[in-house]
C-alpha cells in the first residue's frame, strides 16, 4: 500500500524515539567500497507499493550497466519499519549512503547529511520546484532533495454541480459559499469537511492558507494570526449554514473521502490518489478537479514532500552519489517511477514531461504554488497534535479566535 504523504520531519522524528529498535544491516557497511577501484553505494529505500522493489532494481540495473565501477546495494523498508532501522544503522554507525523517507531535519542537525549541493549536479539542484527546494532547506542550506510529491486541489461533482444549476467551479470564498448553498437546496452534501483526528491539520490549512495565513515556519509558529482566525471563522461559518457533512469534527478524511467517490458529495478536497480510487472504484463518477477557492481566488496548494538524502561517511563517494542521484532525477528515469507509484514529480522536468497526462495537470499546474507545514519547526508535533484534537471545536460553537489562542498555547509548549 502507498504511502500517505502527510507526516513532517519533527512527526517522524517524534515516533521513531519511541519506537523498538530492531536490526539489520548491509552487506558492506557504509564507509566502505570494494575492491580493483569500484566503488559500492547503499541505498535505502521506502516501499510505496508492492512495485517498489522490481522499479528500483531495474534503475539500479539499468545505471549500473552505464558505470561499470559502481555497484548500489538496495535495502527496500516498510514504512512501518524504516525509521526504526535507520535509527538502529546510525547508533552503530551503519547508515545507509543514501537514503529515502519523509523526515531529513534530524539528521542535518546532527551534521550526519552532505549539503544537496554536494550529491546532485548544479543542473539537477536548479531543475527542483523553488518551492520543494525551500522546503527541503534548513537556514538556507538544502539537505534533501525532494523526491516525490503530493498536492490538494478541489474536487467537484459535475453531475450534481449541473443538477444545482452549477457551471463553472468556484474561484474564491464567496462563490464558494454560493455554489455551496445551491448544493445544499438540491438535496446534496455540499462539501466534505474532515475534522477528525486523521488528517484535521490538511483541512485547517486549506483554510489558513487560503486566508493569506499558514502555520508559520522552522522558526515560529503563528496558529492564532489575525489571517487564521479569519480561515477558521470562514470554517465555522460554512459548517453553521449545514453546508457540510453531519459532525465533521469527528469525520476523518478517508471515509469521507469514500463517499465523494461514490457520488454523495458536491465537493472535497482530495489528493492525486483519488484518481486511481475513482478510476478502480466508480469509473462512470463525472467529476472535475480545480484550484482550492481561497479568500482572493489567488491560486496554491498544500503541498507534501517525502525526500532523498546522502550520509557522510569515511570514504568520500560523492562522486559516485552524484552519478547515481544525476541519473534518477533525468526526465525519463523519474517520471517512469513517479508515475507508477501513482504521485507526482518534484522538478520542472518531470512536470513538463508528464503535463500531457490530463488526469494530474491541474494538481501539476498548483506545484509553484505550494505551501507547506512547517515540519522543520521543533514545536510543529505538538501543534499539530493539538489542531487534530481541538480544531473540531469549531462545529460546537467555540470561539475561533479563542479556540486558536489555546492551540498556540500548546504549540508553544504551554
Amino acid at each position: 500500500m502507498k504511502k500517505s504523504l502527510r507526516w513532517g520531519a519533527a512527526v517522524a522524528m517524534a515516533t521513531a524515539a519511541t519506537m523498538t529498535l530492531a536490526s539489520c544491516g548491509f552487506s558492506s557497511g557504509s564507509g566502505g567500497g570494494s575492491s580493483n577501484g569500484a566503488q559500492s553505494l547503499n541505498l535505502m529505500v521506502a516501499s510505496y507499493s508492492d512495485n517498489t522493489k522490481a522499479e528500483w532494481q531495474q534503475i539500479i540495473k539499468d545505471f549500473e550497466a552505464k558505470n561499470s565501477g559502481i555497484t548500489v546495494n538496495l535495502d527496500v523498508e516498510s514504512w512501518t519499519d524504516i525509521n526504526n532501522v535507520i535509527k538502529t544503522r546510525i547508533q552503530a554507525g551503519k547508515q545507509p549512503d543514501i537514503l529515502n523517507i519523509d523526515a531529513f531535519a534530524g539528521f542535518a542537525a546532527d551534521d550526519l547529511l552532505y549539503p544537496a549541493k554536494d550529491i546532485v549536479s548544479s543542473k539537477t539542484l536548479d531543475d527542483f520546484q523553488p518551492a520543494f527546494s525551500k522546503n527541503a532547506s534548513i537556514d538556507g542550506t538544502q539537505y534533501g532533495l525532494p523526491f516525490i510529491a503530493s498536492a490538494r486541489a478541489l474536487f467537484y461533482n459535475k453531475d450534481l454541480f449541473s443538477k444545482a444549476g452549477i457551471t463553472d467551479p468556484p474561484k474564491t470564498w464567496a462563490e464558494f459559499e454560493a455554489d455551496a448553498a445551491k448544493l445544499k437546496a438540491s438535496g446534496a452534501t455540499a462539501y466534505g469537511m474532515p475534522l477528525g483526528s486523521e488528517e484535521a491539520q490538511a483541512e485547517t490549512a486549506i483554510w489558513f492558507y487560503g486566508a493569506g495565513g499558514g502555520y508559520g515556519d522552522a522558526k515560529k509558529l503563528t496558529i492564532d494570526s489575525a489571517e487564521n482566525v479569519t480561515g477558521a471563522t470562514e470554517m465555522q461559518k460554512i459548517i453553521n449554514d449545514g453546508l457540510t457533512e453531519a459532525n465533521p469534527g469527528s469525520t476523518n478524511r478517508t471515509p469521507l473521502m469514500n463517499v465523494f467517490i461514490q457520488g454523495q458529495i458536491g465537493m472535497q478536497i482530495g489528493l492525486p490518489p483519488i484518481v486511481g480510487q475513482i478510476k478502480k472504484s466508480n469509473p462512470s463518477l463525472n467529476y472535475g478537479i480545480a484550484p482550492i477557492p481561497t479568500k482572493d481566488g489567488s491560486a496554491f496548494t498544500l503541498g507534501v514532500a517525502d525526500h532523498l538524502m546522502a550520509f557522510k561517511s569515511k570514504t568520500d563517494k560523492t562522486s559516485s552519489i552524484k552519478k547515481f542521484l544525476d541519473y534518477f532525477y533525468s526526465a525519463d528515469v523519474y517520471t517512469k517511477w513517479v508515475g507508477a507509484e501513482g504521485f507526482l514529480p518534484t522538478t520542472k522536468s518531470g512536470a513538463d514531461a508528464m503535463a500531457s497526462d490530463e488526469t494530474i495537470k491541474p494538481f501539476l499546474d498548483l506545484l509553484p504554488n505550494a505551501k507547506f507545514y512547517p515540519s522543520t519547526n521543533p514545536n510543529w508535533a505538538a501543534a499539530q497534535g493539538a489542531i487534530q484534537s481541538q480544531i473540531g471545536q469549531l462545529g460546537q460553537g467555540a470561539n475561533p479566535g479563542d479556540l486558536l489562542k489555546s492551540i498556540q498555547a500548546k504549540a508553544d509548549g504551554q
